[in-house]
C-alpha cells in the first residue's frame, strides 16, 4: 500500500540522500515531500525503521525532525501539447518563465497554465474506444499532429466530450468507459507505456551528417552511443542531429552538461527555420535541462522524464529522438548517491546495477505499434564520456555492449579539425544489413556496396599512411601511394563536414550519395592510371580542389558529379600525353 499523506520526520540527511521515520505504508519508487519547502524525493530503499530518499532538490537547510508527507505515487511526467517547443527541468517542471532563480520545492505552476489549447473531437459521445484511439487533436505549433488518445488501461463508451474550441491544459476532454481523460495527463517516468508490438527496425533516421549516414547509420526505434574524449565534438554533434535529423519531435536531455553550451543550442534552435514548416525548428523540440550546476540526483531523473516524453509522441505515430548528453554524467549521480548510501561499490565506484539501469534505459528505444494501431518509434542517441578518454571504463564498456550503433570520436581527428571527429576504426553498426535491404527497397540499391568500398579505401589508406611513415610516402609502389590518394579524398571531399557552413552543416541523402559515388569514382580513375604506369607524383600532383569543394559549392548531385566528369576527363589526359611523347 502507498502513503495517503500521512506525516513522518527526517532523522538523517547525507547530501541528496534522507533517511525518514513514521510513514506508514510507504511504496519503494513514491514520491515524498521533505522538509517546509515541501521538497520532492523518491524512496529507494525501505526497512522495519525507516525509509532511504533520494531528494531530487539541493538539501540544504534540512534537518532531523522536519517532516515528511508521501504523495501516494510514484515520479511521474505531466504529459500534454505544453511540451513542444517548452525548457524543462529534470522533472519536467517548466523554467521558462521561472526567472532568474528557481524556488525549490514542489510549489510550482501546473504545467501549461495560464495557456489554451485549440481542440478538435475526432469522436462523439457514444463511440466505443480503446486504449491509444483518438478523442481528439490539437493544433500546436511546429505542425506536429497532437492527437489526444485514450490512455492505457481506458476503454469503453465516449460521454461529455468537448466541442471544438480552445481548452486550458487541465481541461477534461471526454470521459471514456467512466474514466475522466484530461488534456494533459501523467505516466510514471520509469515505466516504459505499453505497445501492442515491436517491429523489426530497418529504415534509417537520416541525420544530415555524412559519416553517419554512409558509414554508420542509425535505424528508426534503433539506438546509438558517442563516446569521445574531452574537446572531441560529442556535443556539437549531438546538436547537429538534433537540428537536422527527420524526426519530427526531438527530446533533447542536457545531463548534467555545461549550462553555456545548452544556453548556446537554445538560442540556435530558436533561429533556425523548420524545413518542413518555415516556422521555428524549437516548435517541435522539447529541451530537458539538468545541467552541472542544477541537482545532482534530478539529473539521474531527467533521462526516464525524456523517455517518457518520447514514448507519449510516439504513441501518437510519430518518429522521437532522444539525444542524452550524457550518460556519464548521469552514472556520475548514480555513483554518489550508492556511495552515500553505503552500498558495495562494483568497478570503479559505480553501483552493481550500472549495467542493467543503462540496458533498461536504452530498451525503451524501439519501432512499435502503438495500442492505437499506429506505427511510431523512439531512437535513443546518448553521448558517453569517459574520462580522460579511457574506453574501457564501465560506462563507456556497457553502452557498447548495448546499442545498435557506435560512433566513437577520435581525438587525433577532432585536434586535426576533421569534423565530425567519428573514427571508421572505433564505430560500427549492427544494422547495415537491414539498412542496405531498406534502401534496396526505396530507391538506392547501391548503399550496401556503397558503403563497404568506402570502408576499404579508409581502411587501405590507414594501412599505406603507416607504412608512409616508416619509409616516407615517395619510398612506397604507385598503388599505395594510390591509397592514400584515395583516402584523402573520402576524408576531405566527403567525410569531412563544416557545422557552420549553410550548404554543408546538413547534407541529404542522394547528395551524399552523389559526393561519395564521386569520389570514388576520381580515386578510381587514379588507380586505373597508375596502375598503366603513370607516375604517381603526376597524378598527385594533379588539382582536386574543385573536387574536394564540391560539399559546400556544389548544391545538387548533377553539379557534383559533374565536376567528377571534369576532373576524370583531365586525369585521363595524363595518360594520353604520355602515350603521345613527353610532356611540354
Amino acid at each position: 500500500m502507498t502513503g495517503t499523506g500521512s506525516a513522518g520526520r527526517i532523522s538523517r540527511v547525507s547530501g541528496p540522500l534522507v533517511e525518514v521515520s513514521g510513514l506508514a505504508g510507504l511504496a519503494m519508487a513514491e514520491v515524498v515531500e521533505l522538509g517546509e519547502p515541501r521538497l520532492p524525493g523518491e524512496v529507494v530503499a525501505i526497512d522495519a525503521l525507516r525509509a532511504t530518499v533520494q531528494a531530487y532538490e539541493y538539501t540544504g537547510g534540512l534537518a532531523p525532525g522536519d517532516p515528511v508527507a508521501a504523495r501516494g505515487a510514484p515520479l511521474s511526467a505531466p504529459l500534454g501539447p505544453h511540451l513542444l517547443g517548452g525548457i524543462f527541468d529534470g522533472l519536467l517542471r517548466p523554467l521558462a518563465g521561472a526567472g532568474p532563480f528557481l524556488r525549490p520545492g514542489a510549489a510550482a505552476a501546473p504545467p501549461g497554465a495560464g495557456r489554451a489549447f485549440p481542440f478538435t473531437p475526432r469522436a462523439r459521445d457514444g463511440d466505443v474506444l480503446a486504449a491509444g484511439d483518438a478523442l481528439g487533436a490539437v493544433t500546436v505549433a511546429g505542425a506536429v499532429p497532437y492527437l489526444v488518445l485514450v490512455p492505457p488501461g481506458a476503454a469503453g463508451e465516449v460521454r461529455g466530450i468537448s466541442p471544438a474550441g480552445d481548452l486550458p491544459a487541465g481541461a477534461i476532454v471526454a470521459t471514456v468507459g467512466g474514466r475522466p481523460v484530461p488534456l494533459t495527463g501523467s505516466w510514471p517516468v520509469r515505466t516504459p507505456r505499453p505497445v501492442a508490438e515491436r517491429l523489426e527496425a530497418g529504415e534509417p533516421l537520416r541525420t544530415g551528417q555524412r559519416v553517419v549516414d554512409l558509414l554508420f547509420p542509425v535505424t528508426l526505434g534503433g539506438t546509438s552511443a558517442v563516446p569521445g574524449g574531452f574537446g572531441t565534438g560529442k556535443t556539437v554533434l549531438l546538436q547537429q542531429i538534433t537540428k537536422w535529423c527527420d524526426a519530427d519531435v526531438i527530446v533533447y536531455v542536457g545531463c548534467g552538461e555545461r549550462g553555456n553550451e545548452l544556453a548556446e543550442m537554445l538560442t540556435e534552435l530558436s533561429a533556425l527555420a523548420d524545413p518542413r514548416t518555415g516556422g521555428r525548428l524549437a516548435d517541435r523540440t522539447v529541451v530537458i535541462a539538468n545541467t552541472s550546476n542544477m541537482p545532482m540526483m534530478a539529473r539521474e531523473a531527467s533521462i526516464y522524464a525524456g523517455a517518457a516524453v518520447a514514448e507519449h509522441f510516439r504513441d501518437m505515430g510519430l518518429r522521437v529522438v532522444v539525444v542524452a548528453d550524457s550518460t556519464s554524467r548521469w552514472a556520475e549521480a548514480l555513483r554518489e548517491f550508492s556511495s552515500r548510501s553505503g552500498e558495495m561499490p562494483a568497478e570503479e565506484g559505480y553501483p552493481a546495477g550500472l549495467a542493467s539501469a543503462l540496458a533498461a534505459f536504452y530498451e525503451r528505444a524501439g519501432l512499435v505499434t502503438t495500442l492505437g494501431g499506429r506505427t511510431g518509434s523512439v531512437t535513443i542517441i546518448a553521448a558517453v564520456s569517459p574520462p580522460g578518454g579511457d574506453m574501457t571504463e564501465p560506462v563507456t564498456a556497457y553502452s557498447v555492449r548495448f546499442v545498435r550503433t557506435l560512433w566513437t570520436l577520435d581525438r587525433d581527428l577532432a585536434y586535426a579539425r576533421h569534423y565530425p571527429a567519428v573514427s571508421w576504426e572505433g564505430s560500427f553498426c549492427r544494422d547495415a544489413a537491414a539498412i542496405g535491404n531498406w534502401y534496396a527497397r526505396n530507391g538506392d540499391p547501391g548503399w550496401a556496396h556503397r558503403r563497404e568500398r568506402l570502408a576499404a579505401v579508409l581502411v587501405q589508406a590507414d594501412q599505406a599512411a603507416a607504412l608512409a611513415e616508416l619509409t616516407g610516402a615517395t619510398a612506397l609502389p604507385a598503388a599505395q601511394r594510390m591509397a592514400i590518394l584515395a583516402g584523402r579524398l573520402v576524408r576531405e571531399g566527403v567525410l569531412q563536414q563544416s557545422a557552420i557552413s549553410a550548404t554543408d552543416a546538413s547534407c541529404e541523402p542522394a547528395r551524399a550519395a552523389a559526393l561519395a559515388d564521386a569520389a570514388l569514382e576520381v580515386a578510381d580513375a587514379c588507380g586505373r592510371l597508375a596502375d598503366r604506369g603513370v607516375p604517381a607524383d603526376l597524378i598527385e600532383r594533379q588539382d582536386f580542389s574543385a573536387l574536394l569543394r564540391a560539399k559546400e559549392e556544389a548544391a545538387t548531385p548533377e553539379q557534383v558529379r559533374g565536376r567528377a566528369g571534369d576532373l576524370i576527363g583531365r586525369l585521363s589526359s595524363l595518360e594520353a600525353d604520355r602515350e603521345g611523347g613527353p610532356r611540354s
